[in-house]
């Protein structure tokens, strides 16, 4: 059956988004254009883009629902449907998954007893693959409401979740203090982020995000012996040597480490 009109927000809620919307859509020459960052101050409403979030965005642009629908369902940074407080992203793209991105995503499946894309009963969490976060400097990495956590592994994934769960602070490897998913996607719409100290604290890429900048400047880094896992001298490192990544030093961050607690890696079709 074809579904109703989609029902309006509240007359405060419509007139408060009204004017945001107006704020964003004159950033641009072309009205249009303003839509991506609508529909992310939509789903900082309700936590997700919904049919009502899209009306709205195709009335404000005078654009059709259509429209609006075709862009919505094409970024899977748009939720569809009612989802968690925090956003928990494991990369199972091809780098992350060697390194144990797989074993992190299936272990946390088990500990919260959710599917891709599942909400824990409590509200507090989504779990979702992503194909790739833009972090392989720092394989394997979960991020939350799009902030990085570095270098994990099933089990520091497990205590990350359990803590958002349990309402203790958690700090990103990097980035910006950690904040809601509503509250993301305000910052995403373009508005700014008024938490005290937070965009200070924001800094900026990791050491090894820097390695080819630094090269390509002329900056040359002290000398590295990487010796396979198991082999070679123990000793101290080399003075001016630092650790830039999970990929210069061994590490237990992959599955495919017979050491690591998630096992070695099964072979295709076990």
């Amino acid at each position: 059956m074809p579904q109703l009109p989609a029902p309006d927000y509240p007359a405060d809620v419509r007139a408060r988004l009204e004017a945001d919307g107006k704020e964003i859509v004159a950033r641009y020459p072309d009205s249009r254009s303003a839509l991506l960052p609508l529909l992310h101050l939509v789903q900082a409403e309700e936590g997700y883009v919904s049919r009502t979030g899209m009306a709205f965005c195709a009335d404000l642009l005078e654009l059709t629902t259509a429209e609006v629908t075709a862009v919505a369902t094409f970024y899977s940074m748009y939720r569809r449907g009612p989802s968690g407080e925090y956003q928990v992203g494991v990369c199972t793209n091809t780098l992350c998954a060697v390194m144990g991105g797989d074993a992190i995503f299936e272990e946390l499946k088990r500990h919260l007893d959710v599917g891709n894309n599942g909400t824990t009963d409590d509200g507090k969490v989504t779990l979702e693959h992503i194909e790739c976060n833009a972090a392989c400097d720092f394989a394997p990495v979960v991020m939350v409401n799009w902030e990085f956590f570095d270098n994990q592994t099933p089990e520091s994934a497990k205590r990350l979740v359990d803590d958002l769960r349990a309402g203790r602070e958690v700090e990103p490897t990097r980035g910006a203090p950690l904040c809601t998913y509503k509250e993301t996607a305000r910052i995403l719409a373009g508005f700014p982020d008024e938490r005290p100290g937070a965009v200070a604290a924001t800094g900026g890429a990791g050491p090894a995000s820097l390695a080819g900048l630094r090269l390509a400047k002329g900056e040359v880094a002290g000398a590295r012996v990487v010796h396979p896992r198991g082999e070679g001298p123990k000793d101290a490192p080399q003075p001016g040597a630092q650790h830039m990544s999970s990929h210069d030093a061994p590490q237990q961050t992959s599955a495919s480490d017979p050491a690591h607690p998630a096992g070695p890696a099964a072979e295709e079709g076990e």
